[in-house]
């Protein structure tokens, strides 16, 4: 019987060793494998600042009379620092002219639609590139007219979450925009916009939250609470963003609710200069961009 047990024992020790082995093999194959200079694994960190703009390509519009408009996003991958990049050698637009028209600043975050590029009805299989250098790395999409990249006015609307079709009852809002002038560095100035809507979609009704049973118990585990705020507001809406300008400008708030067809906020600008501001008014499935140009007088903010 000890001898029984012997042999079974040096049996286990061969195979665990054997197995072992051939873990240590499979390690080393799957790590060979591996192509040089690239990571084994990506951290899921959140940087703040220090970070790249990625200029995206977002598709292709045809125009009624031919000619195609290049569609460019953008994604600046921190979550707080925002750039002012002139056109010029670190933010260009070629073939052509350095400027032609794009974003020189850049928000937080994702950014789409938010640019175009219209190209002749002969462009063919050319291409343009948007380049975007910040924290000496340089970032490029590039903008064709490939089939599967082409998408409508519609696919723009709804900033490309959804598509409803031609033949959706509804239209995007109607927006006007009353003039900005006499407009002065650390100064707030009002922003009007006048917005009009066919009323579609109806706007959702919030239920109301049950009411939570009271309890004695310090230890009692109650039901889950997925919001403690009001949420996003319903219905008709006009927010603003910052397209272009020589410094970041302050908005009071928004998405702002229309009230009797009109929303205001105030904006502050912190230097003197011309900026480039877009109004988005926005159903809840639809929206309307307008931008705007405006010129600030005065002295720039002192750090």
């Amino acid at each position: 019987m000890a001898s029984r047990r012997f042999v079974a024992g040096v049996a286990s020790v061969a195979i665990l060793s054997g197995a072992y082995a051939f873990r240590v093999h499979v390690h080393a194959q799957s790590q060979s494998q591996i192509p040089p200079g690239l990571p084994t694994e990506i951290t899921q960190n959140r940087f703040n600042a220090g970070q790249s703009v990625i200029p995206y390509y977002e598709g292709w519009v045809r125009n009624a009379d031919g000619t195609f408009d290049l569609v460019f996003g953008y994604f600046n991958r921190n979550f707080q620092e925002e750039f002012s990049i002139p056109a010029g050698a670190n933010n260009k637009v070629e073939p052509g002219a350095a400027d032609q028209g794009q974003p020189t600043y850049f928000l937080a975050r994702r950014q789409r639609f938010i640019y175009r590029v219209r190209v002749p009805a002969n462009f063919g299989k050319g291409i343009v590139t948007w380049s975007i250098t910040t924290h000496g790395r340089t970032e490029k999409a590039f903008g064709d007219l490939i089939a599967p990249e082409e998408i409508t006015e519609r696919v723009l609307a709804t900033n490309g979450n959804f598509d409803p079709g031609l033949d959706d009852p509804n239209k995007p809002p109607t927006l006007t925009l009353a003039p900005i002038q006499n407009v002065t560095a650390n100064a707030p100035v009002t922003l009007t916009a006048t917005v009009s809507d066919d009323g579609l979609p109806k706007p959702r009704v919030v239920a109301p939250r049950p009411a939570q049973p009271n309890t004695t118990q310090t230890n009692a585990f109650g039901a889950q609470v997925n919001s403690s705020g009001g949420g996003r507001p319903r219905g008709l809406t006009v927010n603003w963003l910052e397209y272009s300008g020589p410094a970041k400008v302050t908005f009071s708030g928004g998405p702002v609710p229309v009230t009797n067809g009109e929303a205001k906020v105030t904006a502050t600008f912190t230097a003197p200069g011309t900026y480039k501001l877009i109004a988005n008014a926005n159903d809840g499935q639809l929206s309307t961009k307008i931008p705007v140009t405006v010129t600030v007088a005065g002295k720039p903010s002192t750090p």
